[in-house]
């Protein structure tokens, strides 16, 4: 198994896909490489693109705020990451296949971090780790135990940017991720 810094200048070369062709910069992921909790979202948009870090931009932001609710912090108690690792044209969507070449760097830094707790951004995060039948509206909340660890899904930072309504739903959810971090993780 790779060491963290060979990882990361392993992936920075990757063309297993065509989305290589168009990026500006990987986005390998953020935080503490030791971190027990694991955010993942689905892939970078372009703010993110451009500095070669996840959730920079305006979701990013919202992200920092919905982690300090709870007492977390980007680079002291989590790990951030995506399923792809490049940008998708026009900040679409990543294709299955996209997805499919590029879901083991995911593999690699889940081997390396080993969290006890998962929080899936977005319906595409969750579809890929906790349920290909994964609908964020009726499922986001609810927790997974795979393997001893544990999963749940809130909605993607940039779907409550455009439908602030979600937010008291996301307020629960935090508070509910936060109660099973306390639970599951030490020191928290």
């Amino acid at each position: 198994m790779l060491k963290w810094d060979e990882l990361e200048t392993e992936c920075m070369k990757c063309t297993k896909c065509e989305l290589h062709a168009t990026r500006r910069n990987v986005v390998f992921g953020v935080g503490n490489r030791s971190a027990q909790v694991l955010f993942v979202g689905a892939g970078p948009g372009e703010s993110e693109d451009i500095k070669g870090e996840p959730f920079v931009g305006r979701a990013g932001q919202l992200l920092d705020d919905m982690l300090k609710i709870i007492g977390l912090d980007r680079a002291k108690n989590i790990y951030i990451a995506n399923i792809v690792k490049c940008r998708p044209p026009g900040n679409r969507d990543p294709q299955g296949d996209e997805r499919k070449l590029c879901i083991n760097w995911l593999r690699a830094q889940y081997a390396l971090l080993k969290p006890r707790v998962v929080v899936c951004l977005g319906r595409f995060a969750a579809m890929e780790l906790i349920d290909p039948d994964f609908k964020i509206t009726r499922d986001h909340g609810k927790w997974y135990n795979k393997e001893g660890a544990m999963f749940t899904a809130v909605f993607h930072p940039a779907a409550l940017l455009r439908d602030p309504n979600r937010r008291p739903e996301t307020f629960v959810d935090l508070k509910s991720i936060e109660r099973v971090i306390r639970e599951n993780c030490d020191g928290f």
